[in-house]
């Protein structure tokens, strides 16, 4: 049999260990999911003409009408 205080710190560094491994799994799938929610592609806005307007959807009413034109 070993010294106590040896078996104790046997015991705490694996414990350590073992909350290690599960924070970095845990922030591993965190970052994962997280990415996997995002849409792919750049997140940018385009001007366009507004006699472009007259081929998009109709709004069916005019506060869900997000099109815009400028004078």
């Amino acid at each position: 049999m070993g010294i106590p205080g040896e078996r104790r710190r046997t015991v705490w560094r694996r414990v350590v260990i073992v909350w290690a491994l599960v924070m970095a799994v845990a922030g591993g799938l965190t970052l994962w999911m997280q990415d996997s929610t995002e849409p792919w592609g750049p997140h940018v806005r385009e001007r366009t003409d507004p006699g472009d307007a007259q081929h998009l959807p109709p709004c069916p009413t005019p506060q869900a009408c997000a099109y815009a034109t400028t004078p």
